[in-house]
């Protein structure tokens, strides 16, 4: 199992980040969405509100693993047969859009509570403010964020649709790049 990029397929590091980081997408939007079946307040609410934030810090520290496994894993595998320019360009768009959406929601999540006042969990650990309590600071900072996570909705599954329209309408190697490697298969 090779740990970097060959010219057919993502390495091994690559392949499990991206998988690891939908699946804790995954749980930080089933941990807010979920809240709301809950009376505020109560201890099963409060419990999915602190793993949200907890799993949304989670997503920055691992986007920025993964930015860092990209430097060093080298140049991604071409997709074959080579889509059209304005595909190639879309993607690169999508892929920006995604990076940024990942690496803005967690900070935005983190500058809330720093400006609501309220304690920053990690896991056991507390995490600093980055900005000392402002009501109305807090108040405008939790709207772009839920306006944010709503447009991410839509990012996430733009992405999963253009991986799908890839392999079954354009029937290039695109997602095969992705997706781990089956049995002796050598990377």
């Amino acid at each position: 199992m090779n740990w970097k990029n060959t010219t057919d397929h993502y390495g091994s590091l690559s392949i499990a980040m991206h998988w690891l980081m939908l699946l804790v997408l995954v749980a930080v939007y089933a941990c807010i969405e979920l809240r709301g079946f809950y009376p505020r307040g109560s201890d099963l609410r409060e419990g999915l509100k602190t793993w949200h934030f907890m799993l949304g810090l989670s997503v920055f520290a691992l986007v920025l693993v993964r930015l860092a496994i990209r430097l060093v894993s080298g140049p991604t595998p071409p997709v074959r047969p080579t889509p059209p320019m304005w595909q190639q360009r879309l993607a690169a768009l999508m892929h920006l859009a995604l990076y940024v959406f990942l690496i803005a929601m967690p900070l935005l999540g983190w500058l809330t509570l720093s400006a609501s006042g309220k304690p920053i969990p990690f896991f056991g650990l507390q995490l600093p403010a980055l900005v000392g309590p402002d009501k109305a600071l807090a108040g405008s900072l939790k709207e772009i964020h839920e306006t944010i996570g709503t447009a991410g909705y839509y990012l996430v599954g733009l992405h999963a649709a253009a991986a799908l329209f890839h392999h079954y309408v354009s029937r290039d190697d695109s997602l095969q790049h992705m997706l781990p490697r089956r049995g002796g298969q050598a990377s």
